[in-house]
């Protein structure tokens, strides 16, 4: 399909993917002429697999022309990383979490890091990216009393309740998505 509409207003088909229609047509009618003898058979499957090398190619060659008002990106060592009181980094991907509006982070718990028993003011949407994610509720600050969310997990955190979470053995990655601020509040 990209190929295609880069022969629009052409009056001669030049164009590598017109090419290469005429030609499969041709070997379509040849088929249905001729008996499909071994060298038929090998001639048209080597001509269509060239046609589909092409216009793989001239598609990968798009990709790399992304246009900057449809989106934007960052590739993994352009997150910028922040240490946290709790022991955690955060990226903020969207938003200012110390005002109101929706915002987006990651959190990378370090092993063995847990936060102690805290809610926010407003509903988080967590899912844990990588790696098992520990959590906890009530004010008891109590590491072996935590469940394991392993990675594809979804998470709720009701505005207002007591919960804790973190790492136990290995480093844990979550997307925290929520409406600000979501400033913690300790309950101890």
């Amino acid at each position: 399909m990209v190929a295609t509409s880069l022969c629009l207003g052409q009056e001669k088909p030049t164009c590598v993917s017109q090419r290469f229609q005429t030609e499969i047509q041709a070997f379509m009618i040849e088929e249905e002429i001729m008996t499909m003898s071994g060298i038929a058979r090998r001639h048209w499957y080597t001509t269509l697999a060239v046609a589909l090398v092409m216009m793989g190619c001239l598609g990968s060659a798009r990709a790399t022309d992304l246009n900057p008002a449809a989106l934007a990106y960052k590739h993994p060592d352009q997150i910028k990383w922040t240490a946290s009181p709790s022991g955690a980094q955060i990226a903020v991907l969207l938003g200012d979490l110390s005002k109101p509006g929706l915002y987006i982070v990651l959190v990378k718990w370090a092993p063995h890091k847990m936060s102690h028993p805290h809610f926010h003011p407003n509903d988080r949407y967590i899912t844990v990216l990588s790696g098992t994610w520990w959590v906890g509720t009530g004010t008891k600050f109590d590491p072996d009393s935590t469940v394991p969310m392993p990675a594809g997990s979804y998470v709720t955190h009701f505005a207002k309740q007591v919960h804790y979470d973190g790492a136990k053995d290995e480093e844990t990655t979550l997307e925290i998505v929520g409406e600000g601020p979501a400033t913690p509040t300790d309950v101890n």
